[in-house]
């Protein structure tokens, strides 16, 4: 028997059944886009095998017209199934590029009288309830999502998922636009705010320039200047009223500040050339204490207020802050430095002058309260301590016994506060504040501002334990205002009993006393 001839080079298997399968799910989703007569063409003839049509054409010879017109039909029907498919409904289109369309998009009310007119009733989209009321995405702004036309070789959607897609994108665009208008209400109060707050400050600086400074002694405990003084200083003048408002009863002038300088100068380079370990452990007590000082100077200035960089090393502040923070451990070695100096230094360094801010760093930590804390004299801290929880038993009834129930005394929090006057813990301009109306009432402003921070938090504090308290209080929220914390300042009493602050802690001061007399001295030992 003469060889098969071998099958046609350009005839190739062409399997369609998953083409087939589209086109029909795709018809039966969308069938207004059906041809006219409304049903789908027949499907094409199944595949054969490639053996199976070298088997035939060996038969049936290459003059068959029979077997031409059935494989010139075959791919007849090919051809015209290989056309573009027919745009589809819109829908969501977040990436990519979309094929060039014949047609526009149609807008979300064409659909919807479209729809009325095939169905013949009315389209009632979902109550407000019924719709979602906290959408999970969010646009940055109204352009973040665009309403386009579904890509053509996804299946169209139904009409009613179309319209409730345009509505939940409407509904996503007002939310957006209300962000946006109410962030710029909130940005337009806050300007105006501040601009409220600087025609006030300048008009306090010239009250307190012509009318205050001059007549300071005589206006200093009026009304309507501690009202003012309440407000805050103006800055212009808070270092001149912080100075005439500390006082120097130690009478130290420019002079002795750079005598004392001088030493300390001396003491650093004798210390860094020829001081070592063992030296400072063969020394007299006094001499390592006062080295050992001057060395803690230099790493505790580069941990006060490491976020502003001005005293840093080689920051404009830096060297000024270790001047002064050096001339103060020569003229009081019997202090010392202690760790917090650095902070109310560096306060008083922003707002005076070197000579003026070392006269004013002096005589401050010469006050009573100060010189206990910064000497550790730890009768008179639990003394301090005792008369601030008088006044928060007072004030602060339900957070004075949950912190009871935790045992937490008041030492740990309220050291940090008192060793920096707060100015480690809050704002820097909030604590400038503190500064103003503690320069005006003395110690008692220092505790009465513990209590405020207390009452401002007392709702958080109270769901927590031991722990967390003291994280907390440690390290305050940084959102803190100004507004919030003088408010709960102002709402804090100190009166208990009919007795004040001073009448408090002079009580306790002669009960320790008395209470010292009746021990007899073995009991003292």
């Amino acid at each position: 028997p003469a060889a098969l001839p071998p099958a046609p080079l350009g005839f190739t298997d062409v399997n369609l059944n998953s083409r087939n399968t589209y086109e029909v799910s795709r018809r039966r989703s969308a069938p207004e886009h059906l041809p006219h007569g409304g049903t789908a063409p027949a499907a094409p003839a199944p595949p054969q095998e490639p053996a199976e049509r070298a088997r035939r054409a060996g038969i049936a010879g290459a003059g068959s017209s029979f077997a031409e017109f059935l494989t010139r039909n075959f791919f007849t029907k090919r051809t015209k199934e290989l056309k573009p498919a027919v745009q589809s409904a819109p829908g969501w289109k977040l990436f990519g590029k979309v094929p060039p369309r014949e047609n526009l998009p149609k807008d979300s009310k064409i659909i919807q009288q479209e729809y009325e007119a095939r169905t013949g009733r009315m389209y009632k989209p979902p109550p407000p309830s019924a719709r979602r009321k906290n959408i999970e995405f969010e646009p940055l702004s109204t352009t973040a999502l665009i309403l386009e036309d579904r890509p053509a070789n996804l299946p169209a959607k139904s009409v009613e998922e179309a319209l409730r897609h345009r509505q939940e994108y409407d509904e996503m665009v007002a939310e957006a636009k209300k962000r946006e208008i109410k962030e710029a209400h909130k940005r337009k109060k806050i300007m105006r705010e501040r601009f409220k707050q600087e025609e006030s400050i300048a008009t306090a600086m010239v009250i307190w320039v012509n009318e205050i400074l001059p007549n300071w002694e005589g206006m200093r405990a009026t009304r309507r200047v501690r009202e003012l003084w309440w407000q805050g200083l103006p800055p212009s003048v808070r270092g001149k009223v912080w100075s005439l408002a500390v006082g120097n009863e130690l009478n130290i002038t420019p002079e002795l500040y750079e005598i004392f300088l001088s030493r300390a100068k001396e003491r650093w380079k004798s210390f860094s050339e020829t001081s070592s370990e063992n030296d400072i452990e063969d020394a007299g007590a006094s001499v390592a204490d006062r080295e050992a000082s001057l060395e803690l100077i230099k790493l505790d200035i580069s941990r006060t207020f490491p976020s502003l960089y001005i005293f840093q090393k080689g920051g404009p502040y830096h060297d000024l802050l270790h001047s002064v923070l050096g001339a103060y451990t020569c003229y009081r070695p019997d202090v010392g430095y202690v760790q917090g100096m650095s902070f109310i230094a560096a306060v008083l360094i922003l707002n005076l002058e070197e000579a003026d801010a070392f006269i004013a760093f002096a005589n401050l930590l010469n006050k009573p309260c100060q010189l206990a804390f910064f000497r550790v004299d730890h009768s008179m801290m639990l003394k301090y301590f005792a008369a601030f929880e008088v006044f928060f038993e007072e004030n602060l009834p339900k957070l004075f016994l949950h912190f009871k129930s935790y045992s937490l005394t008041p030492d740990i929090y309220l050291i940090d506060w008192i060793f920096t006057l707060y100015s480690k813990s809050l704002p820097l301009d909030l604590a400038c504040r503190v500064w103003d109306v503690f320069c005006r009432d003395g110690e008692e402003f220092l505790f009465r501002t513990g209590l405020g921070i207390l009452r401002l938090y007392e709702d958080i504090l109270l769901q927590m334990d031991f722990i967390h308290i003291a994280q907390f209080l440690t390290k305050l929220p940084e959102d803190i205002t100004s507004e919030k914390l003088f408010g709960c300042i102002a709402a804090i009493q100190m009166q208990n009993s009919n007795k004040k602050w001073a009448q408090v802690f002079a009580s306790l001061m002669k009960d320790n006393k008395e209470g010292d007399k009746n021990h007899s001295p073995a009991l003292k030992s």
